[in-house]
């Protein structure tokens, strides 16, 4: 086998995927940044989870908010949900694994926050769960998906965002994600403390 063809093979798959999702999915970041600016300034704060890779990007997110990105300046408040493993395990073993992040959810989450939930395929319980935990809460969420959205895209309402990339391979859905969560703490970043230029 040709190895090296292959992993350019997979380079070119990747920018293929980056280059379609850049043309249909800005106008949706633009608003899940502007949905957690206002979270932010109304002292609120964000929550993320997911499984996997996205439970890996969920603590991505949150520790480039709470200690920063680019640039010096405040942290902010985000929190992953899947770190603690104490907690995890408990409500696993205690309840369900559905309920590992929605339980959290209504324990720490207050009208205003923000539901950050990251799911390639938007089918995981756990994940419809939190999503329904936090609209308990008066929470809003931003959905980062895949494929068709899943499960987790009807439960989605007008306070809500939605950036589902435009592809069906997990590894390539991760990588656009990743992006994306770089652009949203630019964003963030850009619109609470100006122009880093």
């Amino acid at each position: 086998m040709d190895f090296q063809a292959r992993i350019l093979d997979l380079f070119n798959s990747s920018i293929d995927t980056k280059t379609y999702a850049s043309e249909v999915l800005p106008p949706f970041i633009e608003v899940a940044s502007q949905m957690m600016v206002q979270c932010l300034v109304s002292e609120g704060k964000i929550l993320a989870c997911g499984n996997g890779g996205s439970a890996g990007d969920s603590q991505h997110f949150s520790s480039e908010l709470l200690n920063r990105f680019e640039r010096e300046r405040p942290s902010l408040p985000a929190l992953a949900l899947t770190t603690d493993t104490s907690t995890l395990t408990s409500i696993a073993n205690d309840y369900s694994y559905n309920d590992v992040f929605s339980k959290q959810i209504r324990a720490l989450g207050q009208p205003g926050d923000i539901l950050l939930a990251i799911s390639t395929s938007g089918n995981s319980a756990n994940m419809v769960q939190a999503i329904q935990a936090a609209h308990d809460r008066e929470m809003s969420v931003v959905a980062l998906s895949g494929r068709d959205g899943g499960d987790m895209a009807s439960l989605l309402g007008q306070e809500d965002c939605e950036i589902r990339v435009p592809a069906t391979s997990t590894a390539r859905i991760q990588e656009v994600h990743l992006l994306v969560i770089h652009c949203l703490c630019d964003l963030i970043d850009q619109q609470l403390f100006g122009s880093n230029e």
